[in-house]
Formats: C-alpha cells, sequence, structure tokens
C-alpha cells in the first residue's frame, strides 16, 4: 500500500489504461487499421497508447494520407466497439468518494469516444473533461493537466496525476503535478519516473 502525506488540491485522472482497460478494442481497431494501410501493426501498437490518434496517424501514414479524415474512421470504430471495457480496480469507488468540483479526466480520446466508454465501464462523467478536441497538442505536452487544474479552480503543481502510459505520466510531471502510475493495464510498460501501483486498492492519499 502506497501512502502520501502531502495534501492535494484536486485529483487528475487519465482515461484508458488507467480508469478503465480498452485494450481489447485498441488492439482490434488499430490492428485493423495498420493490415488495411500495410502498417506493421505491432509497431503502431508500441507507441498509441496515451496519445491522440491524430498523433499516431500522422506519425504512420504514408505521404498524402488524410489524416484527419483516417483519424476519424478509427475513433468512430472505437466508439462503437465497448466489448471488453471495464473499470479498473479500485476506481468506481474512488470516483464516487470524490467530490465532483475535485477530480477531473484528461484523455487522449475525443468527447463521444471518452463518454462512450466511461459509460460502457459503469464510470462517472465528470464536470471537467479534457479530451483531444480541447487542446492543441496532446500528451506529453502538459496542456490538457494544466487546463483541467484551470477548470478546478486550481494549479497542475498543487494536483496528483494518474497516469498508466509513458506520454501521459510525461505530461503530468511536465505540468509539475505528483504522479502514480496505475500498472493493471500496462504491465508492459517501462519502468515509470515515477511511483507505481497496481490499481487504486493499493494507494491513499489526502485532499486539503
Amino acid at each position: 500500500m502506497l501512502r502520501l502525506d502531502k495534501a492535494y488540491s484536486a485529483v487528475l485522472f487519465d482515461m484508458d489504461g488507467t480508469l478503465l482497460d480498452s485494450r481489447l478494442v485498441v488492439e482490434r481497431v488499430m490492428t485493423d487499421w495498420a493490415n488495411a494501410n500495410e502498417i506493421d501493426p505491432n509497431a503502431l501498437l508500441a507507441v498509441s497508447t496515451g496519445r491522440r490518434t491524430i498523433d499516431v496517424v500522422r506519425e504512420f501514414a504514408k505521404a498524402g494520407t488524410d489524416c484527419e479524415a483516417e483519424a476519424a474512421r478509427i475513433e468512430a470504430a472505437e466508439t462503437t466497439d465497448v466489448r471488453g471495457i471495464v473499470a479498473i480496480p479500485g476506481a468506481v469507488e474512488l470516483l464516487n468518494q470524490l467530490s465532483p468540483g475535485r477530480w477531473a479526466i484528461v484523455t487522449s480520446a475525443g468527447r463521444e469516444l471518452a463518454i462512450r466508454r466511461l459509460s460502457a465501464a459503469g464510470l462517472p462523467i465528470p464536470e471537467v473533461l479534457v479530451t483531444a478536441e480541447d487542446i492543441d497538442h496532446g500528451k506529453p505536452d502538459p496542456a490538457g493537466y494544466m487546463l483541467a487544474a484551470e477548470k478546478l479552480g486550481t494549479k497542475a503543481e498543487q494536483c496528483l496525476v494518474f497516469e498508466d502510459a509513458p506520454a501521459g505520466i510525461q505530461a503530468g510531471l511536465n505540468a509539475g503535478s505528483d504522479v502514480i502510475a496505475i500498472g493493471f493495464a500496462s504491465p508492459d510498460h517501462p519502468k515509470p519516473d515515477c511511483p507505481l501501483v497496481s490499481d487504486f486498492r493499493s494507494i491513499e492519499f489526502n485532499l486539503n
């Protein structure tokens, strides 16, 4: 059990891999897109976690590809596919204990996709939900976490961030937040530059 003595003003959560496990959906959809575009699925999946779909498409798409259109197709496919999406252990209980104005979600997913997945996992929709449409630069840029903190009336330096992917962890650190990595859905990720716990049953923290 990891216990944090510091009191935080708010808690900021990543979504995929942190609050919910969507690996099965992501693997299905991204593998289909990679195969259709003659891209190595393993190479694509290795770097897609925690990043905006448009950023991944731009990295792998061939010259002349309409990346915006391709990203939209991928997100549409992911929105209609919720098979196998489940909450990370302890996530539902934790979110139900937090006051609405003390937590937010910062995700690389689009808003429609985020709401669809949260609902499928039985998780509440936060008052502050920062999605891909709200920022110009995705993780590891800290913009999403800084925006969420601002919307909650605080600063990122006073927030605790929960993440899973390297890009997201770096985004939280770049924002000046304390970051805790959730390893339940990311067992293959390299050891993070922050404390690591399996799931939300393994940590205790305080809000001021």
